[in-house]
């Protein structure tokens, strides 16, 4: 299948068993709609994914600030593999451009929700591991989880940052104005941009508003190139 070669080239790993690298790809929604069996999906996965990717995390915290206490440590963890973090990691590898959906799914946007793309990324984790047991798995969070650690940083502490920046420098104030607003109250999008004062600068989008304004918050930082303080 030529997506998924495509994808084993982008992420630099060549699966032996193609087939955990489909089911990495393939949502609940395809597989439901194609009667595939409650066990063709990514759910399996992700569940083991996730512990992969906390034991990886884990140790990378441990050893890169030996002078972090444990609650720092595990709150720093919490933010850099939450939702919308994942997300925000999946945009190097166009992870939605791979996915296996459902027509409803297709329809809704799926291909961009935070949920289904960072669940996607810990699927593709847990195939890794898998295929090519923990070292390659190890290689892969380490190149697109926990890479460029500040952006990272930045991106989901961006609300905080932006609203000190702004306390410190700005006459104006700091808010969030919600642009637009569309679909069912189970499947929301919103819309958000951030204002200082009376100038509109960064937007950002996301199922819930809270989403949204971090987004949005982070494309601020990067318009007036404010970087994280050590």
């Amino acid at each position: 299948m030529r997506l998924l070669k495509e994808f084993e080239e982008k992420i630099g790993y060549h699966f032996q068993d193609e087939k955990l690298l489909e089911q990495a790809l393939t949502h609940s929604s395809y597989a439901n709609e194609r009667y595939l069996g409650k066990l063709a999906d990514n759910e399996r996965l992700e569940f083991l994914g996730d512990a992969v990717l906390e034991i990886v995390s884990s140790d990378f915290l441990y050893h890169k600030f030996p002078k972090r206490q444990e609650g720092e440590l595990t709150r720093t963890r919490a933010s850099m593999v939450c939702e919308s973090t994942l997300a925000f990691c999946t945009k190097e590898l166009e992870l939605g451009k791979y996915l296996m959906l459902g027509k409803g799914e297709e329809q809704t946007g799926g291909r961009e929700r935070k949920s289904i793309l960072s669940d996607a990324l810990e699927a593709v984790i847990g195939a890794v591991y898998l295929d090519g047991g923990f070292a390659n798995a190890k290689e892969f969070v380490l190149r697109f989880v926990l890479n460029d650690m500040e952006h990272k940083q930045l991106f989901f502490d961006s609300k905080t940052i932006l609203q000190e920046y702004v306390q410190g420098n700005c006459g104006g104030d700091l808010s969030y104005r919600l642009l637009h607003e569309e679909g069912p109250d189970h499947d929301k999008k919103f819309l958000v941009q951030a204002w200082i004062g009376d100038r509109g600068y960064g937007k950002g989008s996301g199922r819930t508003k809270k989403n949204a304004e971090q987004e949005a918050a982070y494309e601020t930082l990067m318009q007036l190139d404010i970087k994280k303080k050590k």
